[in-house]
């Protein structure tokens, strides 16, 4: 199975013009507190211009259960990513309430941490106290061992270091967000260029 591709913080509809073009495999809507934050009427209108081969997945922190299941029910966004202190119980519920797919992110520093069993991926992001979204990368050989859940790698990956993390590591999944960015906003040309690359280097 190839490397699926994820663009995240997408806001702009020029944004979305550019993942259309380049047909990653996943775009994500900040909820969160961020400079890239959406509300649910503008993340809305991106969804309905969004190309049906790319899934949208929601970024949240210690969001209220209530507001995400309702999001996802109003198809805005197809699985969820909790960034915050969302723990097993937490959850449990949001499964009996939909059957929204979950992404847990865990802060990696110099080891590996506890990590929990009841998402569907895990999100392997460099710890720090912004809750992911630093432009950081962490030391990958943190990961040579790991052999749990399909997960998505994320942290500081860009054109110039994303074909050296897939020789390192097989993720389900590469987020990138900083990555594919000039001067803060998302660039058409970045976003080609590391869908490109990971088409052709992924596993």
């Amino acid at each position: 199975m190839n490397t699926k591709i994820k663009i995240c913080g997408v806001s702009r509809k020029a944004d979305i013009d550019a993942v259309n073009h380049a047909l990653p495999d996943f775009v994500g809507f900040v909820f969160a507190p961020s400079r890239r934050r959406v509300d649910i009427q503008t993340a809305a209108t991106l969804k309905a211009a969004l190309d049906p081969r790319i899934k949208s997945i929601g970024v949240f922190v210690n969001e209220d259960i209530d507001t995400v299941v309702d999001i996802y029910r109003s198809g805005i966004i197809d699985m969820a990513q909790l960034h915050g202190d969302e723990d097993n119980a937490y959850m449990k519920q949001f499964r009996e309430l939909c059957d929204c797919c979950i992404i847990k992110a865990v802060g990696i520093g110099e080891t590996l941490p506890t990590l929990p069993e009841t998402p569907d991926y895990l999100l392997f992001d460099t710890l720090s106290s912004e809750r992911g979204g630093v432009g950081r990368a962490f030391d990958w050989d943190v990961l040579k061992d790991y052999s749990g859940l399909p997960y998505f790698l994320a942290g500081g990956l860009d054109v110039g270091n994303v074909q050296g993390a897939l020789k390192t590591l097989s993720p389900f999944c590469v987020d990138v967000s900083s990555g594919v960015e000039t001067d803060g906003v998302k660039d058409a040309n970045k976003i080609e260029d590391f869908v490109r690359i990971v088409r052709r280097n992924g596993k």
